[in-house]
């Protein structure tokens, strides 16, 4: 097992308005988009906070699944019970992939050099912004796909989705939502539904796997800091949601897909 050093960096000992505008800045961001912003929040950890890789992803992956409790109940209240439970066969057949890829991707990351980690987690970030632009960009239309092809598709899919998650500490509903519209013809208001029924158990999945590391160290040195930038993501999500639809994704798109990009540059140069 691994323990990083500098549990607690200068720069994460900010005063409570800065790191609660940092985590509402990312809440806005992910919120005029329809999701976390937890990819967004990955790379102001290690650049500006001054967090280690595996130390920001631990942190992460905490205030996701904060943002992702919190976020629940709404977002089932916008969309028929009834409706998302007669789609249960989608989330049992993503999770019997994700679940295996959480534990996995949890795995792999406390294993990697920090070097590498930084790197995969630059990479991971290129992708998702690839597939934010093509999730906003392109008409998402189902595969209709035999079931003898949709189910095992589903769980290598949803193995996939569970490591990239896993690694980057994000609840993965940019990799979800488009799978389960593209795999199972779901509309999209209920597959943002169905994604957080998938990314809850996945989390907690990878979450118990960090647990066991003694890296995890860093979320007890950090419990304050969490707690604020977690709030902070939380006001701001409500607020990016208000301003749903206020940009054009012409613009908005293509300028938080340079953001992730810039950032995974910067994140593939630190040592």
């Amino acid at each position: 097992m691994r323990t990083e050093q500098n549990l607690v960096p200068v720069r994460s000992l900010h005063s409570v308005p800065v790191v609660f505008g940092a985590g509402a800045a990312i809440g806005v961001l992910g919120g005029m988009i329809g999701l976390g912003g937890a990819e967004f929040r990955l790379p102001l950890l290690v650049g500006f906070f001054g967090f280690a890789a595996l130390s920001a992803v631990i942190l992460n992956k905490a205030m996701s699944l904060v943002v992702v409790l919190v976020a629940l109940p709404a977002r089932l209240a916008a969309v028929p019970a009834a409706e998302v439970a007669a789609r249960w066969p989608v989330a049992v057949n993503l999770l019997a992939g994700s679940l295996l890829g959480a534990w996995a991707g949890a795995t792999w990351a406390v294993r990697m050099r920090s070097a590498t980690l930084y790197k995969v987690l630059a990479s991971l970030m290129v992708l998702m912004a690839a597939a934010l632009v093509l999730t906003h960009t392109t008409p998402l239309d189902a595969l209709a796909l035999p079931l003898w092809a949709q189910v095992p598709a589903g769980v290598v899919t949803g193995f996939g989705i569970g490591v990239v998650a896993a690694i980057m500490g994000v609840a993965g509903g940019e990799l979800l939502i488009p799978t389960i519209v593209l795999l199972f013809g779901v509309d999209i208001k209920t597959a943002g539904s169905l994604s957080l029924l998938v990314s809850l158990p996945t989390m907690l999945v990878a979450f118990a796997r960090y647990s066991r590391d003694g890296s995890f160290a860093v979320l007890g040195a950090n419990l304050r800091f969490t707690a604020v930038m977690a709030s902070g993501s939380i006001a701001g999500a409500v607020v990016g949601g208000l301003l749903l639809g206020a940009f054009p994704d012409v613009v908005l798109i293509p300028a938080l897909a340079v953001i992730l990009i810039v950032s995974a540059v910067k994140l593939a140069r630190h040592d």
